[in-house]
């Protein structure tokens, strides 16, 4: 007798963004990567790493941002409880709600086709057609894929942002 196929986890594909503007950022962002292939999914794609100004607040220093792409059997709650453990963890501090410098930032950016809107979780992100540090790396691991918002995929998204924020590559991948 075959064994039941009732116990597979299905998998959600899930976008991350990641930056980093406080220490060593590139360790940061390599270690939020290793953290959540142990503890939240299998790491399936990564874009490169882009070197940004800090987006809605000033600072000293420059942000690394990045766009992973994870398959995760975590649902949204769970998966948001993995990223504030893992920003903990890193040396993330959280004071209030403005804008600040930090080690680590991971936001959840889109969960396949579904949407949340929750007091602590809006999925897809709402300021993704906004920001080209998010939309820069986003499109290239995955162009085509489409906002279920918007309808509109991200290649379009990127040709219609404002954002006039400079980008420079740092590295085309992170060796990890």
């Amino acid at each position: 007798m075959g064994k039941s196929n009732s116990n597979k986890q299905l998998l959600s594909e899930v976008f991350l963004g990641l930056g980093s503007n406080i220490g060593d950022r590139e360790a940061f962002l390599k270690r939020a990567i290793t953290l959540l292939r142990a503890e939240a999914g299998n790491v399936v794609q990564c874009s490169s790493v882009w070197e940004t100004e800090p987006w809605g607040f000033e600072a000293e220093t420059s942000f690394l941002n990045m766009v992973v792409a994870i398959n995760t059997g975590l649902k949204p709650s769970g998966l948001l409880k993995k990223i504030n453990s893992i920003e903990k963890r890193l040396g993330r501090k959280r004071n209030g709600k403005d804008y600040q410098s930090r080690t680590i930032d991971i936001d959840i950016l889109f969960w396949g086709n579904v949407t949340v809107n929750e007091i602590d979780l809006i999925i897809p992100h709402p300021a993704i057609a906004d920001r080209l540090f998010v939309l820069v790396p986003l499109n290239e691991i995955a162009p085509d894929f489409s906002d279920p918002l918007t309808g509109m995929c991200i290649s379009e998204l990127l040709d219609r942002c404002g954002d006039k924020s400079e980008m420079r590559l740092f590295a085309e991948t992170l060796l990890i």
